[in-house]
C-alpha cells in the first residue's frame, strides 16, 4: 500500500471518529434545545454500559426524590436479608399509623392518594417483606414503602448509598410525613447518583450477584411506563422505577435492546406547568437517545 493510500486511509479514519463525536455533541445539543422549550428543571444523566459513552445535563441538580428514593430502599431490603438481618420471607403486619420524624407524632397515609389502593383492605393482615418490596416498586405502594422503612431505617439506607459513591442522595423517611415536608425535611435524589445506583445494579455490584439479578427482575415488571418506555419499540426491555407528585415526574433505569447492548437512562423534572407536555417531551427524549444507540453500532 502506498503512501499516499495510507494517508488517505488514516484521514478517512479520523474524519469517521470525529463524526461519531460530532453527533454525540449534537444529540445533547438537540436535547438540552427541547428541555428549554418546557417550562421547569430537568436533569439527564445517560451512561453507555457498553461503551461508557455519557450525556449529562444538571446531573448533579437536587430534586424532591419522589417515588424513584424505593429503589435505594429495596437495595437496603436486599442488603439487611444478606446480612441476616431478617428473611424475605418473614412477615410483617399491615398498620396505617407511622411516627413523623419532625417531633415523633403519629401520622396516617391516604388511601386516596396512594397508588395502591388494595393493600388497605388487608390492614390488621400480615404479607412478606418480599410481597410488600415488590409492590413498593411495580406499582409504587406508599404504604407497602412505610412499612419496608420502618424495618430498614432510612438512615441505613443513605449510609449504603455514600459507600457506593452516591455522596447527595438523601433518604430520610417515607411517604406523607407532612410535617416533615412542611419543615424541609426530604428526600432528595441527583440524576448522577441515581445512575451510579442503576450501574451498580447491573455490574452485580450491589450486596451480591443474587440479589443484583432478583433487583433487576423486579424493576422490569414495572406498571408505569410513561416516560422511558413509552416510544420505545416493544421488544425493548426497561428494568425502571418512576417517581412523581404535583409539579415532579421522573424516570430511572436500565434499558435493554435487543442485541444485548443496553445503558442507563435517568430523567427528572421539577417546577412543571404542564405535565402531560412535559412527560411527553421526556419519553421523546429517551426515544431519540434509544434511536442514538441503536444506530452507533
Amino acid at each position: 500500500m502506498t503512501k499516499h493510500w495510507i494517508g488517505f486511509l488514516m484521514i478517512i479514519i479520523a474524519a469517521t471518529a470525529c463524526e461519531k463525536k460530532q453527533s454525540h455533541e449534537e444529540l445533547k445539543k438537540q436535547i438540552t434545545k427541547e428541555l428549554s422549550k418546557q417550562p421547569g428543571t430537568f436533569a439527564i444523566a445517560f451512561k453507555n454500559l457498553n461503551t461508557g459513552e455519557e450525556i449529562l445535563i444538571n446531573e448533579r441538580e437536587l430534586f424532591h426524590a419522589a417515588s424513584t428514593m424505593k429503589t435505594p430502599v429495596m437495595v437496603e431490603i436486599y442488603k439487611q436479608a444478606a446480612e441476616g438481618k431478617f428473611s424475605l420471607k418473614d412477615s410483617i403486619l399491615i398498620k396505617n399509623e407511622f411516627k413523623s420524624i419532625f417531633d415523633g407524632s403519629l401520622y396516617s397515609l391516604n388511601k386516596k392518594d396512594d397508588s395502591d389502593t388494595l393493600i388497605y383492605n388487608h390492614i390488621g393482615e400480615k404479607r412478606t417483606v418480599y410481597s410488600l418490596m415488590y409492590d413498593m416498586i411495580i406499582i409504587s405502594s406508599n404504604l407497602a414503602t412505610n412499612l419496608i422503612i420502618e424495618l430498614v431505617d432510612a438512615k441505613n439506607v443513605t449510609h449504603t448509598l455514600r459507600s457506593i459513591g452516591a455522596n447527595d442522595i438523601q433518604v430520610l423517611r417515607g411517604v406523607e410525613d407532612t410535617k416533615a415536608f412542611e419543615a424541609g425535611m426530604n428526600n432528595q435524589v441527583t440524576a448522577y447518583d441515581l445512575m451510579l445506583l442503576f450501574e451498580k445494579i447491573d455490574k452485580e455490584e450491589l450486596v451480591n450477584s443474587e440479589a443484583s439479578m432478583a433487583m433487576m427482575d423486579i424493576l422490569l415488571n414495572q406498571k408505569f411506563n410513561d416516560i422511558i418506555p413509552a416510544n420505545l419499540p416493544k421488544e425493548v426491555k426497561v428494568a425502571h422505577k418512576t417517581g412523581w407528585i404535583t409539579g415532579i415526574h421522573h424516570d430511572s433505569g436500565i434499558v435493554f435492546l435487543p442485541d444485548g447492548r443496553k445503558y442507563v437512562l435517568v430523567m427528572l423534572s421539577k417546577d412543571l406547568k404542564d405535565e402531560d407536555t412535559g412527560i411527553k417531551t421526556m419519553a421523546n427524549i429517551s426515544k431519540s437517545i434509544y434511536d442514538f444507540v441503536a444506530e452507533s453500532k
